[in-house]
């Protein structure tokens, strides 16, 4: 399928996902928005993906009580170091799906700060990093920069649902996201504001 089109199913999704991103609780705002749990719970979601920077186990405690969570850890997980893996890949209704934070470890941490600094946003440089990481997904879920992406590239779905809780100006309101799947390995992502 080109990236240009957009595939659209006459059939509801097999399945549906709930994505969510660098929630930094307590360390920028006190607990989970309900808005989340709310907007997962209508969605009927069958799991939820943590894609890093959660900070404390109620994040995944609350998501679960909606729907299975997989987490992966971000930069910001001093407390999952020994339990969740920086990246991770599973398969999903015949999906190929890599979950990672997106930073890339430390060393590339501290120089994409700097970087950021100097240059700004670059969605290519990140777009680098996951495609090393995961040259065989079909999709390619991330977080880190606080910037929702739901793009197509070269037949990959490269998707971040923002964050949840910290904004980037009024460009970039807090966001979370959805995954349908639909039959013949169809993945199409969707971006909500919260």
């Amino acid at each position: 399928m080109p990236d240009s089109e957009i595939f659209r199913s006459p059939a509801p999704p097999v399945a549906t996902l709930g994505v969510i991103a660098d929630t930094h609780i307590p360390d920028r705002i006190r607990k989970l928005p309900s808005r989340v749990l709310e907007i997962f719970q209508t969605a009927g979601v069958t799991g939820i993906l943590h894609a890093g920077d959660i900070c404390i186990p109620t994040v995944l405690e609350d998501l679960s009580q909606v729907a299975p969570v997989t987490a992966v850890r971000g930069n910001r997980d001093w407390l999952f170091r020994t339990v969740l893996p920086p990246k991770t890949t599973l398969v999903l209704f015949g999906v190929t799906l890599g979950l990672t934070h997106g930073h890339g470890g430390w060393a590339n941490y501290f120089r994409d700060k700097m970087r950021y600094v100097a240059l700004g946003y670059r969605f290519d440089h990140y777009y680098q990093i996951l495609r090393r990481d995961f040259p065989d997904s079909q999709v390619i879920v991330y977080g880190h920069t606080h910037r929702a992406e739901n793009r197509r590239i070269n037949g990959q779905l490269i998707f971040n649902p923002g964050s949840a809780c910290c904004p980037i100006g009024i460009r970039h309101p807090p966001s979370i996201g959805l995954l349908h799947f639909y039959p013949g390995q169809q993945v199409i992502g969707q971006i909500i504001k919260i």
